[in-house]
């Protein structure tokens, strides 16, 4: 199996425009699309370039999924979480994962109140709309594992209480891939709970100039004040339910399953990707199909989400990891050398 660079997929971008389209939709993307166009203005007074971590960044606000954004510090990975919840008028909160962490401080925990004589449950900051955790790979499992329900059913189960997370909400987590010290693995199931891993280079040298000048510009003001809150989170909600129309061939799912089913048996990969996978990719599929104007999935779209959701649920044999192969190649090698229904 020849795995090199050049075998990995490049996002294609579809016709951005309904109005570019020779057919009627039957879904009503219209109001849809006005709001993402509106979002990706809002970013680009701010983001600098990164259109693929926008795009995907929205595909799983409208797939109502999670991500983790992987990349060396200082390439705006914070920023750009903060300044999309900014875009949205929802509840925002922020944790610093450390070492010391404990289950207690994302969840909340019982305090007894003493005038009540009753233990009263004090939510912690998981109860929100959108969750950015910075640096999620510096605290222990035990605290990783107390994100696992919420993240899956968006709920918390407290001294034998459940409490519901109110709609929307998404964790949008970061981790730098470079430093180790004082750094833990996610564990896989934590990993699986993730609609998409999106890593995220350095920038072009016309983009750092064009950093460089805007920041300049920008004195004493703060970045995160050029961005103006539009849309609700019931919205929000609304877009998501409008995502969940959008169709999807049947010879289209089949090819979703090819693609995760073939990295079960992929001679360089010790663990192939779930089942939760091809899910995953269905719900990108057509939440990235909806941003492009369309009421209906096409191979490209597919192509386009796969490998962000693809990457961070395999593992790599121990041989062909120390050679230096990347899960990125195996994923673009799987992709390209599955015929693309038509």
């Amino acid at each position: 199996m020849d795995i090199s660079m050049d075998n990995q997929p490049e996002n294609q971008d579809p016709q951005k425009s309904s109005d570019d389209l020779s057919f009627q939709n039957r879904v009503d993307l219209s109001e849809l699309q006005q709001s993402v166009d509106q979002i990706k203005k809002e970013l680009g007074k701010v983001i600098v370039g990164q259109k693929n971590m926008i795009d995907m960044l929205l595909t799983a606000l409208l797939a109502n999924g999670h991500v983790l954004i992987e990349g060396v510090p200082g390439i705006a990975k914070t920023i750009t979480a903060k300044l999309l919840a900014k875009t949205l008028t929802v509840d925002f909160g922020r944790i610093q994962f450390t070492p010391d962490l404990m289950p207690s401080d994302i969840l909340g925990t019982s305090i007894f109140d003493l005038k009540k004589s009753e233990f009263e449950f004090k939510k912690g900051p998981v109860f929100t709309n959108m969750l950015l955790i910075d640096e999620i790979n510096r605290a222990p499992a035990k605290t990783q594992a107390a994100l696992f329900e919420v993240m899956e059913e968006k709920q918390i189960t407290i001294d034998g209480q459940r409490y519901l997370l109110p709609p929307p909400f998404m964790v949008l987590a970061t981790q730098n891939p470079i430093e180790q010290e004082g750094t833990y693995r996610l564990p896989e199931a934590q990993l699986d709970r993730f609609l998409f891993k999106i890593d995220i280079d350095y920038p072009s040298l016309e983009e750092e100039i064009e950093i460089i000048e805007r920041e300049h510009e920008l004195k004493e003001n703060k970045k995160i004040d050029k961005v103006t809150p539009f849309l609700s989170s019931e919205a929000v909600v609304k877009y998501q339910k409008i995502v969940n129309d959008i169709i999807v061939e049947p010879h289209l799912i089949k090819y979703i399953a090819q693609l995760v089913n073939n990295t079960r048996n992929n001679e360089f990969l010790y663990m192939g990707a779930s089942p939760r996978a091809s899910i995953a990719i269905l719900k990108a599929s057509k939440a990235y199909a909806a941003i492009n104007g369309r009421d209906f999935v096409t191979p490209e779209d597919i192509k386009a989400v796969a490998l962000s959701v693809i990457q961070h649920r395999i593992i790599i044999t121990p041989e062909k990891e120390m050679e230096g192969i990347t899960a990125k190649q195996i994923v673009g090698q799987i992709i390209q050398a599955i015929e693309i229904p038509r």
